[in-house]
């Protein structure tokens, strides 16, 4: 019964860690800067603008709609710019322990779940700053989970409006559409494989394009947006537009002191720095304010190992033709998340944008916890090991939780959490 009420009050307590205090840092943090800016605008005119004029942005609508929806209910405030993520935060913890409940039916496995996605930095961070990415990681795994339930329309629903949050998703998109175009080709041939093709095609061909565009309502009924007049028909005008997006995402190379190569993503070798002061208040008169986007170590190193185990658990699989769906949902998640990004080497890119492959990170860590608690190991020995790992886990959340927060703590204090000194 404890069990499985895990979930429930891990997401309780996590959302009451994301609200407590959630107005530090008093400002702007990081990409805020571009995000609350554009959710303001959104209120105001529908569209963003500089001033009087047009202004070129380079994601579309849907998180900073979302973001919007915060400062419409609590204010043009810290709190209000951050609410939506600090939701979104807590929905991704049940959501995540939902999906590892219908691949394992464990509630034990569910809970560790749950736990493991509620004691990682990275995602508390997030979901304590107004930016897109969790809304993005959010959604993916909405679309993944409702796929691998296959309620497909539903899905692409989910995986339109990834896409209207941040381009990165349609890499999900194309990995699930050959997983689908695949499984039609092997199980049905001749005539018979027309029909599900072209349902297939609706639904991730179609329907995730149809609601996508859609989320630029605001642009296509306003005539204040950027390119807006570029044409007389809309249509090229936006069209343009995307073309000029494009134009910025494959051009971004210049240098920034927190860019990351992908290869050190997931051994946190370059994390973010969203916020770094110096401010008066702790006891030594000498201290530090950080807001650090960096995985609880410990989690992402084991997470490092895990995903390895799991990748030869599937290539295992696919020689003796044995489908798991749970390494097959691993494999497609890193696959599509962390993959591509090793194509843009001279591309400007942030150890935090691995957040959107995180859950299947994680997912990895519960199928390896699966694998020991179901060893030829004594019951007693395989449990202590997996409770081992969650508690070191837990501690090493908690001796990081001040770079998380924003909390002012003596210099040394922040030093002594320097483990490498590319964190610095």
């Amino acid at each position: 019964m404890i069990a499985a009420l895990a979930p429930i009050l891990i997401a309780i307590a996590s959302l009451a860690l994301r609200l407590i205090n959630l107005a530090t840092p008093k400002g702007l943090v990081f990409d805020e800067v571009y995000y609350v800016d554009g959710a303001r605008d959104f209120l105001k005119f529908g569209v963003e603008v500089s001033g009087s004029k047009p202004e070129f942005i380079v994601h579309p609508p849907v998180g900073k709609w979302l973001i919007a929806s915060g400062i419409k209910i609590f204010g043009n405030n810290e709190f209000g710019w951050r609410f939506a993520t600090a939701v979104t935060g807590t929905l991704l913890i049940l959501l995540f322990a939902r999906l590892v409940h219908v691949l394992f039916y464990s509630p034990l496995l569910t809970a560790m779940a749950a736990a493991l996605m509620a004691m990682d930095g990275m995602v508390l961070v997030h979901s304590r700053t107004a930016l897109l990415d969790l809304f993005l990681t959010f959604f993916v795994l909405l679309s993944v989970y409702l796929w691998h339930r296959e309620r497909h329309w539903y899905a692409a629903i989910a995986m339109g409006l990834a896409m209207g949050t941040k381009w990165s998703a349609v890499y999900y998109l194309c990995a699930i559409a050959l997983v689908s175009i695949y499984r039609i080709f092997t199980s049905y041939s001749g005539r018979e494989i027309i029909k599900p093709a072209l349902i297939k095609f609706l639904q991730y061909g179609f329907l995730p394009l149809i609601v996508y565009v859609s989320t630029w309502t605001g642009w296509f009924i306003s005539n204040r947006g950027w390119d807006r007049q570029w044409s007389s028909n809309v249509m090229a005008s936006w069209w343009h537009y995307h073309a000029e997006m494009l134009g910025f995402h494959t051009g971004l190379t210049e240098k920034h002191s927190y860019q990351a190569n992908p290869w050190s993503w997931m051994i946190m070798g370059r994390p973010t720095s969203f916020f770094y002061e110096s401010p008066q208040g702790c006891s030594s008169g000498n201290c530090a304010q950080e807001v650090l986007a960096i995985g609880t170590p410990i989690l992402w190193w084991i997470g490092t190992i895990a995903v390895a185990v799991v990748f030869g658990y599937w290539f295992r699989s696919m020689f003796r033709r044995k489908s798991d769906g749970a390494l097959n949902l691993v494999v497609i998640g890193i696959t599509a998340g962390y993959l591509p990004w090793f194509f843009f080497q001279k591309r400007t890119v942030f150890t935090f944008y691995a957040i959107i492959f995180e859950p299947f990170m994680l997912l990895a860590i519960v199928y390896c916890a699966k694998l020991i608690l179901n060893s030829a190991l004594a019951p007693r020995v395989s449990a202590a090991i997996v409770a081992s790992l969650m508690i070191i886990i837990f501690l090493n959340f908690i001796y990081f939780l001040p770079l998380f927060t924003g909390e002012v703590i003596n210099y040394n204090d922040w030093f002594k959490r320097m483990w490498l000194n590319s964190w610095i």
